[in-house]
Formats: C-alpha cells, structure tokens, sequence
C-alpha cells in the first residue's frame, strides 16, 4: 500500500498554540482553524492550559513557525515572549483571532482577517509584514496605542473610555437635573500636568495642562506618531524615536492593560522586529 499524500504546502512546519480562553469561548471556531492548518500544512498542536505553558511551548518551537488561536490578550503575550528573545529571524507569527469581538480589536486594527478560516487561510497563504514595536523601559512592548487619560472623577483612574468619560450613573442624574430645572453648566474639560518630551524636544510641560496623550508606532515609519490633547481642542503632534512622560502619579492604557502609576516613563520604538503573518494583498 502506498504511503497517503501529504498535505498541501509541505514547506509548512507549524507550531499552533491554542489559548486556553479561546478553547472556552468559542470551541467550535477553535475546532475549525486547527482543521484548516491541518489540513494545508504539517501542524503541531499544543494546547497550554496557562502563561507558563504558553512560555514554554513558544521556546521550544524549533524551527516551525508560530500560529497562536486567541484574542488579543494571547496576540499580546506571544509578542512579549519573541521580544524578549530579541532575535528577529524568529520574531514572526501567525494569528488566528477567536474571542468575543472587544477582545479582538486590535487584531482588526493590524489587519488580521475575521473568522476561523479566513484567517486561517491567511497563515497558509499570507506573507510576513515586519512591523515596528513600541518598547518602554521596563520592557513592556505596546502592539497598539498607548493612551496617557485624565483620571476619572474621585477614582485617581483613567476614565472608562479612555478620555474620562462619565459613569453611567451620572449620566442619569445629569438627565433628571435638565427634565426638572436648569439645564446645568458645561463641565469644564478635565486635565493633568505632564511633561512630554519627543527625543528630547518638550512639547508639553507641567505649566501647561494637557487632555489627553496618545503614541503610537503603528505608521511603519521607524517612528512613533504623538499627539498631544489640548484643553481647547487642539492638538500638538510630532514624530520621535523616544517618547518621555513625567508628572505626578499617572496611569496609561496599553493594549487593554492598565499600567502605572509612575512618575516618569520612556517609550522607545523598535523599527521592524516583529512580523505578522497577514493578506498578500495587505501586505
């Protein structure tokens, strides 16, 4: 009897890492990929039931190439874990989102395709885009934004979306206040004092209260984009490699993560040393 046909795309060696919370939220679709990558290439399957697990399966990978199942939490440890290696030639992976919609955003905003098989397609025929990586000094990377909010009211937190919105609660008060009387003055917009220096240039000092920071190395120019909120509505921009925020006790958003309070913290970009597995038409 002769010996059954391989799988298409021979030159194919994976390594699939299912995360334990897409096995949980959607197993179906988890069943589907790993189906796909089965079946168009020579796939191994591991199936870690927490971080460490993660870890090690990721640094005994060999030479097969990466393909993590999960959201972006998963997306955002596996990126933490190639970082760390600090080696380029193995810094590439594949991602097949499965997770509730929020949880996926930001494999949406890099260009990763929705749904099972599409983008597990998309691991099979896809090519690597190297992408830039937002690196701070405790070594902690940024895939997405970063996002320096006002503290909401009385919480000394970041406000819930991001730009100190009001809880839901003082939306219903401010409701029942315009029905039965005045409606009331317009809050002022609310601010932070923060020092903000692009390699080196000041564009925000703390005599000078800002509403709002943002950075970002998603431009693929080798150089974060920053934009500063201003009180009025404006808005301050530069390009830099090296981002400095100093202040009082402040907290920042990064990739759904909360991180701080710190009174100084750098961000540098690293151009080009992570790549993502995407659409050749996307890339």
């Amino acid at each position: 009897m002769s010996a059954p046909d391989p799988p298409a795309s021979t030159e194919h060696q994976l390594l699939v890492v299912i995360d334990p919370v897409a096995r949980r939220a959607d197993g179906e679709s988890v069943r589907i990929a790993k189906d796909v990558l089965c079946a168009g290439a020579h796939a191994k399957i591991c199936l870690p039931e927490g971080p460490e697990e993660f870890a090690r399966a990721l640094a005994r990978r060999g030479h097969r190439r990466l393909v993590v199942v999960g959201d972006d939490r998963a997306l955002l440890r596996a990126v933490t874990l190639l970082h760390r290696e600090r080696d380029r030639a193995r810094g590439a992976l594949s991602l097949v989102p499965v997770g509730p919609a929020p949880a996926l955003e930001l494999a949406r905003s890099l260009g990763v395709p929705e749904g099972a098989v599409a983008a597990a397609r998309s691991v099979l025929d896809g090519a690597v885009r190297w992408l830039d990586l937002l690196v701070d000094d405790s070594d902690a990377v940024v895939l997405g934004d970063l996002r320096i909010p006002v503290p909401g009211p009385r919480s000394g937190t970041p406000g819930a979306d991001g730009e100190g919105a009001h809880s839901v609660w003082g939306t219903c008060r401010s409701l029942v206040r315009t029905l039965v009387g005045p409606a009331p003055a317009p809050e002022a917009p609310r601010v932070q004092r923060l020092r903000v220096e692009a390699d080196g240039v000041l564009l925000a000092d703390l005599d000078r209260p800002v509403a709002g920071v943002r950075v970002s190395s998603r431009g693929g120019a080798g150089k974060a984009e920053v934009a500063i909120e201003l009180p009025s509505g404006d808005r301050l921009t530069a390009e830099a490699l090296a981002v400095t925020v100093s202040g009082a006790d402040f907290r920042y958003r990064r990739d759904g993560l909360v991180g701080g309070p710190v009174q100084t913290r750098t961000w540098m970009v690293r151009a080009g040393v992570w790549g993502l597995t995407l659409p050749a038409v996307a890339v």
